[in-house]
């Protein structure tokens, strides 16, 4: 069985909600990103997402922008972090997922991309903008590999839910407001109605990202979903530290808050 499908069984068990972070991979160093795994788990994260730098994230917001060119100045290339998930799985069995844009995949070649993918211990892929036309396909391959496929859902494509988690594997990633990553004051869209139009069309747990800034944020949507994903609040604490060391405590001491909370 997929670790993720293994840590979700399990978090239910115990009525836990799942800690979701997302760190942009390479940010402050390749071996800072394999450190900082290790120490979201020991914080008590359960699945950890790794965004994969490109030059044109569409998805995402200023922060995670920034971190995607400071990892991309550095060199950072996918084999550099398939090495470091490697690296990472010598001592740590938690789930890992790559949030990675389509044209990177396509670039590498999707075959290869997913070779490596599962060779280095790849759990899960979120492609933002792979087009519904490739999804079936694409998934077939990843199906092949034993990696879930990733939906994203948005507030508003509820048209489209159906369509969208058909394929789907391991979870869904609920964005809880239109347009890019970043960290809110607060969210706006009507999260309970939302997941239970997301529920009408599929089983899958749902985890609820996009905009969370933190322990007080994550407590008050922790009850409408199975897990929460944060990830700009991340990634600015990777950004701002004075050494990478400094990024690691603060990630550590983050992650901790979070878990209290759910």
């Amino acid at each position: 069985m997929n670790r993720i499908d293994l840590a979700f069984k399990k978090l239910e068990a115990q009525g836990k909600k799942a800690l979701i972070p997302y760190i942009t991979a390479g940010d402050r160093g390749i071996e800072t990103t394999v450190k900082l795994v290790y120490e979201m788990e020991e914080a008590g994260a359960d699945i950890v997402e790794l965004g994969i730098p490109y030059s044109d994230p569409l998805a995402d917001g200023p922060v995670i922008q920034a971190s995607s060119a400071r990892a991309l100045s550095k060199g950072i290339k996918i084999p550099h972090i398939n090495d470091a998930v490697k690296t990472i799985r010598q001592k740590s069995g938690i789930p890992i997922v790559y949030l990675v844009y389509y044209n990177s995949v396509f670039k590498y070649g999707t075959q290869k991309f997913i070779q490596d993918a599962a060779d280095a211990g790849i759990d899960g892929l979120i492609i933002p903008d792979l087009p519904l036309e490739e999804r079936g396909e694409t998934a077939e391959v990843l199906d092949s590999f034993g990696i879930h496929l990733i939906p994203l859902v948005a507030p508003t494509s509820k048209e489209r839910i159906k369509k969208i988690t058909e394929n789907a594997r391991g979870f869904v990633y609920c964005v809880s407001v239109a347009g890019v990553t970043g960290v809110r004051q607060d969210i706006e869209t009507d999260i309970k109605e939302y997941m239970e139009e997301i529920s009408k069309h599929t089983s899958l747990p749902k985890a609820l990202g996009f905009g969370i800034s933190g322990p007080s944020m994550a407590q008050k949507f922790k009850s409408y979903c199975d897990g929460i994903i944060v990830g700009s609040a991340y990634v600015s604490r990777v950004g701002q530290a004075l050494s990478p060391g400094d990024a690691v405590a603060s990630v550590k001491e983050f992650t901790e808050e979070l878990r209290k909370v759910l």
